[in-house]
């Protein structure tokens, strides 16, 4: 697949997870907008009712007193109790002048005599009790009126605690509450016109402060401005009561999350692989024209042995016979490089572990390197401070790994500066050793540094063509120093030199 290819798939599957979680969230945000406003109507209601029922306690408590006031009178007592009776309906038995009995019953307006025949005595009669009616009424009327002024003039002047007593308030507000379904846990307080709080339930709190979870309603709204006193409703739970409505949407959200997580893993698994599979490109085409060299060296000089005079020479034969020997060594050398990669498919490679002297088989490897830098104008400096220096490692792998770190010393040299080469050990709190190979070659940027440890990688050279290779030799070297349960890292600056630094378990 082309890059350009995963490219326009990921930017229209993040365009398509974009949209998806935007309607997810919008429509979340809608459903939490229309259950707040239900749970605020809900609350303003409650507390309507709740000082509605508060004002109609007072109002029966003054009627209550004033009926206690005139306990005396038996027709207060009658008509200011629950039953008050009714005109209409009601039936009298009186015996006229003459002696006769009538039976009077008064619907409205109008009358109806039975029994007896209708005398000038019941109409008398019924017109004295008419008038009767209508002068009780009168007094009632002035009664209650007394009532509602008394209410007017000195309701304000009672104690709030005596107008709206805590546990009444209470026990109205979880009342209202649970008729309109807001079964949740409330506190409250009684503040005056200043907002000093009267009183307050036990876990009200006067540094609430958030206005969209505290409710106010004016308790006996028609008290002068300077006595109102507030009802304050505070909601600990609130945002667990608005948000238990979108608990369903959680399993769709994590499931997009988890998809999203899904496709970004695969769109860096496709980028990895396009670029292994670059990698693998470039490491063919290296090997091919590594190859290449060497077998046109070897034909060339298999076609000048077939020259009857080249025979005769025994000095050509030599020199053929030695062009021979150095390309089949090179051949065989970019095999083994190349064979190198199947110890990257298994997990761990066969290694014959014994005990050496680092600082010996270092001063062997540097005194065999030694000729091959000083072909180049340059030295190696061999510092092996470490006095304990006995490691358990394998042999021919330990010293393919120096090797492999001098060998790209000389490859990465400077032209206009004599190569400087140093491998140095060092104990470490006399449990692990220290190796540094250190050069001042071209170095690597901070791009590069963080993957010269990679297969097939290989750093950028510019416009130099003499430095060659498969991209295995530092992945080789991580491998190999890993699997002898060390650790290997670089340290590097451009155009100044690269130092690498291995730490591997003494053997005690």
């Amino acid at each position: 697949m082309k890059k350009h290819t995963i490219w326009i798939l990921a930017i229209l599957m993040a365009i398509t997870f974009i949209g998806l979680l935007c309607i997810q969230i919008f429509y979340m945000k809608n459903i939490v907008q229309i259950r707040y406003e239900q749970f605020k109507q809900g609350v303003r209601q409650s507390l309507v009712s709740v000082a509605q029922r508060l004002e109609q306690d007072e109002a029966r408590y003054f009627l209550e007193e004033d009926v206690n006031s005139v306990h005396s009178s038996s027709i207060i007592a009658q008509y200011l109790g629950d039953n008050v009776p009714n005109l209409s309906g009601v039936k009298y038995s009186f015996t006229t002048s003459t002696g006769l009995v009538a039976d009077l019953t008064i619907k409205g307006d109008v009358q109806e005599i039975s029994k007896l025949q209708i005398g000038n005595d019941v109409i008398d009669h019924y017109r004295n009790l008419q008038n009767s009616y209508h002068n009780r009424y009168l007094y009632q009327k002035g009664m209650i009126d007394d009532v509602i002024l008394n209410i007017v003039s000195s309701a304000s002047n009672r104690p709030i605690r005596e107008r709206a007593d805590s546990a009444v308030v209470a026990r109205y507000l979880r009342q209202e509450l649970d008729t309109l379904g807001l079964r949740m846990p409330f506190e409250f307080a009684i503040a005056n016109y200043a907002g000093t709080v009267l009183y307050k339930s036990s876990d009200f709190q006067a540094s609430h402060t958030d206005r969209d979870n505290m409710f106010i309603q004016a308790l006996f709204p028609n008290d002068n401005t300077g006595r109102l006193n507030y009802l304050k409703v505070y909601f600990p739970t609130k945002k667990d009561y608005i948000f238990s409505s979108i608990s369903f949407m959680v399993p769709a959200f994590a499931f997009t999350f988890i998809l999203l997580i899904i496709f970004v893993f695969t769109i860096i698994v496709a980028f990895r692989q396009k670029k292994l599979t670059e990698m693998k490109n470039d490491f063919i085409n290296n090997m091919t024209h590594e190859f290449k060299t060497p077998i046109s060296s070897i034909s060339l000089a298999a076609q000048m042995l077939s020259d009857e005079a080249v025979r005769k020479s025994p000095a050509m034969m030599q020199q053929i016979s030695n062009v021979i020997n150095d390309e089949t060594k090179r051949l065989r050398f970019q095999v083994e490089k190349v064979l190198l990669m199947s110890m990257f498919d298994r997990q761990k490679v066969s290694l014959k572990l014994k005990e050496i002297d680092a600082n010996t088989a270092i001063n062997n490897i540097v005194n065999t390197f030694k000729l091959k830098v000083e072909k180049y104008g340059g030295r190696i400096n061999a510092r092996l401070d470490a006095e304990d220096a006995i490691v358990s490692v394998d042999e021919m792998h330990f010293t393919n790994v120096i090797f492999n770190l001098l060998d790209n010393a000389v490859k990465y040299r400077r032209e206009d500066v004599p190569l400087e080469l140093t491998v140095s050990t060092r104990d470490l709190n006399g449990e692990r050793l220290q190796i540094i190979v250190a050069d001042n070659g071209i170095g690597i940027r901070r791009d590069d540094l963080k993957k010269i440890f990679d297969k097939f990688y290989r750093v950028s050279t510019g416009n130099r063509h003499d430095v060659k290779g498969f991209g295995l030799g530092l992945a080789y070297v991580k491998k190999m120093v890993c699997d002898l349960g060390g650790e290997i890292t670089a340290e590097s600056e451009l155009g100044t030199g690269t130092k690498f630094k291995i730490i591997l378990p003494l053997t005690n």
